[in-house]
This record gives C-alpha cells, sequence and structure tokens, in this order.
C-alpha cells in the first residue's frame, strides 16, 4: 500500500514539465482555418455579405496563395447572393480552371512532411468542385444565358465521368445525383427533352444505387414526375410505362403549364474542417509516459518503473500526430413548403452536401493516417539524427515538431448545408407565391410575385444562411427567366 501511495505522489511531481509539453500541444491545434478567418466567417454568417466580401477582397494576396481556390469560390458564392452574377462567374471560372490546371508541387509536399500538410496547395474537395459548377451553371440562368448554363452542364459531365474514373470502390462518392438532376432542369427549361430524360434517369440511378445508402437520401417525388413527363413528351411510350409502374403512379399523365418556375433553396451552411490528435509524451528521467486526446480531452499518464536520473529537457520525447476531421453546423430549418393559387408544394431536399463532406473524409481516412503516421516518421528520425550531435538541440526540434503538427482544415466552408428544389406550375401573367421555412418554433415566411409569359420557365433561388450554431439570418435573389 505503501508503495502505491508513492507512486499516486510521484506522478504529479514529475507531471510539470510533461504538463508543459502538453499544453503546447493542445495549443497548437486550435487556430484550424475557419479560426484564421474569423472575421470573415463571423460576418458571413451574421449576414453582413458586403462587409465580408470586403474583407475578404481586402484580404487579397489569398489570389496567389496556397489556399486560392477557397478564395476564389469565396468570391464567387457572395457575388451570387449579391446578384453580381457576372463577377461570380468570373471567380468561379478562375477556381474551374485551377482545379483543370492543378499539379502536385512536390517541394511542398515534402515540406509538408517536416511540418504539416497546411504548406501544400489546397486543391479542392471532389464535391467541391462540381458545386462550383452548379453554382456558375445558375448564375448564367439567372443572366438569361441558358446556353452558357448547358456548357457548364457538359463541364460537369467531364467532372462526373473524372470521378468514376478515379474511383473503383462502390463505396466512394464518384457520382452525384443531384447534378445530374439538375443537368435534366436545364435541358428541361431549353425544351430539349430527350437529353433531359436521360439526365433524370442518371439522376434516379444514383440515388437509388448510393444516395440512398450513402447519405439515405432518396429520388425526390418531383424527379419521378419530371422524368415521366420528358419521357412522354419524347415520344418514349414504354419508358413511360415502365417507370410510371416502378414508381407506383398509376394513372399519372402529364400536362404542360402555362409557365413554370424552379424554386432552389440552399439551406444552412456546410460543415467546417477541424482536427483531432494522438499525442505522446515520454519522460526518460521518470519513465513517465503520458497519452492524451485533445478532442476528448483525455489525458493519461503512465509510469514504467522508479529512476532517479538527472533531471534534463534532454529527457523528454514528444510525439504528435493530427488528422482532419468536419464539425457539422446543424440545419436550424427543417423543411418548407410553397403555396400558390393552385395548391401546395412541397421543396424537397436533393443533395446533403454536409453528408458527403463527411463520407468522402471518412472514406479516404486511411490515406490520411498513413500519411499523419509518415509525417510523424520524418520527424521523429530528423530530430533523432539530430540529437546525436546535440541532445537537448535534439529535444527542442522534437517539440518544435509537435507544436507545428496541425491536420488540413482547409475547406469551401461558404457553401450550404444542402440544396432542396421544387418545379411549381404558373399561370401567364401575375402569379403569386408564398414560402413557408420550417423549423422547431416560429415558421418564417416570404411571399413573392412573378410575371410569367407563355412556355416560360422562371428560376428564383433563395439562401438561408442560419444553423443551430450561428445567427438566423435569410438572403433571397431575385426571380430570374429563361426563355
Amino acid at each position: 500500500m505503501k508503495n502505491r501511495m508513492e507512486d499516486k505522489r510521484a506522478i504529479p511531481v514529475n507531471f510539470h514539465i510533461v504538463s508543459i509539453a502538453l499544453l503546447a500541444l493542445v495549443t497548437s491545434g486550435c487556430a484550424t482555418y475557419y479560426h484564421q478567418h474569423s472575421n470573415f466567417n463571423s460576418e458571413f454568417e451574421n449576414g453582413d455579405l458586403k462587409k465580408a466580401l470586403e474583407t475578404l477582397q481586402t484580404n487579397d494576396r489569398q489570389a496567389d496563395g496556397r489556399s486560392r481556390f477557397i478564395y476564389y469560390v469565396n468570391n464567387g458564392l457572395l457575388l451570387s447572393i449579391l446578384g453580381k452574377y457576372e463577377e461570380s462567374n468570373d471567380y468561379f471560372e478562375k477556381a474551374f480552371l485551377f482545379g483543370e490546371d492543378y499539379h502536385i508541387n512536390y517541394v511542398y509536399e515534402a515540406t509538408a512532411y517536416l511540418t504539416n500538410p497546411n504548406v501544400t496547395i489546397y486543391r479542392g474537395e471532389d464535391h467541391e468542385h462540381l458545386m462550383l459548377l452548379y453554382f456558375k451553371a445558375v448564375n448564367y440562368l439567372k443572366m438569361n444565358r441558358p446556353e452558357q448554363a448547358l456548357i457548364e452542364c457538359r463541364r460537369l459531365n467531364i467532372r462526373l465521368n473524372q470521378l468514376s474514373d478515379k474511383y473503383t470502390s462502390d463505396k466512394k462518392y464518384q457520382r452525384d445525383a443531384f447534378i445530374h438532376t439538375l443537368m435534366g432542369i436545364i435541358y428541361q427549361s431549353t425544351k430539349d427533352y430527350n437529353n433531359a430524360f436521360i439526365a433524370y434517369r442518371n439522376a434516379l440511378d444514383v440515388y437509388e444505387a448510393e444516395y440512398t445508402s450513402m447519405f439515405q437520401l432518396q429520388a425526390p417525388e418531383q424527379l419521378k414526375r419530371d422524368m415521366l413527363n420528358t419521357a412522354w413528351w419524347t415520344g418514349f411510350v414504354q419508358e413511360f410505362e415502365t417507370y410510371r409502374d416502378k414508381f407506383g403512379m398509376t394513372g399519372y399523365q402529364p400536362a404542360k403549364p402555362e409557365a413554370e418556375l424552379v424554386f432552389f433553396w440552399h439551406n444552412g451552411l456546410a460543415p467546417i474542417k477541424s482536427e483531432w490528435s494522438i499525442n505522446f509524451v515520454i519522460d526518460h528521467r521518470d519513465n513517465l509516459i503520458v497519452f492524451s486526446n485533445p478532442a476528448l480531452g483525455l489525458a493519461f499518464p503512465y509510469k514504467v518503473e522508479e529512476k532517479n536520473e538527472k533531471r534534463d529537457l534532454k529527457q523528454l520525447e514528444v510525439f504528435r500526430v493530427a488528422f482532419p476531421k468536419y464539425v457539422e453546423r446543424p440545419l436550424y430549418f427543417k423543411g418548407a413548403t410553397i403555396r400558390t393559387d393552385s395548391g401546395a408544394f412541397e421543396v424537397e431536399m436533393a443533395e446533403d452536401i454536409s453528408k458527403i463532406a463527411f463520407h468522402s473524409l471518412e472514406q479516404r481516412m486511411m490515406l490520411e493516417f498513413s500519411k499523419g503516421l509518415l509525417r510523424a516518421a520524418v520527424k521523429k528520425a530528423t530530430e533523432h539524427s539530430i540529437r546525436k550531435e546535440d541532445d537537448r538541440l535534439g529535444a527542442l526540434i522534437g517539440i518544435v515538431n509537435a507544436i507545428t503538427e496541425q491536420a488540413d482544415t482547409r475547406n469551401w466552408q461558404t457553401l450550404p448545408h444542402s440544396i432542396y428544389y421544387s418545379r411549381i406550375p404558373m399561370r401567364v401573367g401575375e402569379n403569386k407565391v408564398t414560402f413557408t421555412l420550417h423549423a422547431d418554433h416560429e415558421p418564417a415566411e416570404y411571399t413573392f410575385n412573378y410575371k410569367a409569359d407563355q412556355g416560360q420557365t422562371l428560376f428564383h433561388t433563395f439562401s438561408s444562411l442560419e444553423s443551430l450554431t450561428a445567427p438566423v439570418r435569410m438572403y433571397k435573389s431575385n426571380r430570374l427567366t429563361i426563355d
């Protein structure tokens, strides 16, 4: 019993220098990309978009920096919400060309193994490259330029094919159902029903084969109706009957309204990247090992055996390996409906960007683990090499290596959490539409007026930036039309 009591007293006495090292490690992991740009993020989330844009563009050195992809897409998205569609597309085009021309800088890659992956050029996640083309296409629709929107559709199709070639696993995010849906919507708006039907059919296949299992998201009912409509208008009678039976929509008959409204709702905010780490501090003087996980707030000291050696910094050895993780920003609004004189219409979720981000990172975590462990090994080899010449300097290098160890926490953080849509029949002339957002408490309601011509497709986007961790703010674009 006496020996046990002595061990318990010994750990706190010798633990103080180890605690200092651990504190340095925990503190070093706090400055994520999100925190580094806290002013911009705060202004954006609070709805001060003009100020956020000013803050972003004032820091224009990012335009040539290692995170320039994020700089481009943040500019593009903000300018789009503010109605500056031409300027917005200029930035989105820069982001697209960056993705096309990206080449690995092997100097940065090598440096990353001596510091951390933030020294590399951020190339963008797969879904981020698809989303920038989505916003670019919608911008063209708002500028009444459907042919340019179709060009972006073709680019989207090329990117989707590249994803399919890039991955072989069925569980990888390699096809995007919503992007195929968007292509169908644009083709349908130009009366190209044949290509619209093909795009819708591709979308349905992805929803059924992948989205249902990976993201728990089923094909929207609107997609099924659009698929049946375009099949009928193309003259694909057999396909129409086959899918009508499959959908259980017996008796459904396509009807062309005088005009239509396609309403896109961008709900909430995408997750932000943070980090978690595994830390080891070994005090060879007292044979004390401390394991810690700052993400869980845990630290476990473990005393191997008693030794009375001279206390010195050179006896301290530190290991730290950091990995990226996503932190979700939960939705404030749970759903929405649209009402007109002709009835009520549900606005259905078609893309869960948050789940796609989580799934994509999860699928490549083995690669992240291997990179992180290799990085730790390279750093430790460098430290031990220096220890051969100077033990104390080597120990200091080890602490510096651990403090500079960080995960890459960069991502496009102004993206919406989810994208919803609905197709609403319109009459020629004036139309009044009521858009209602549903929350756990009091709903929010907005009224819009549209003037439609015969055969016209109107487009409207509504962005709500609120989440359960951010102030409630909503922004809407003006309604836009294409012929």
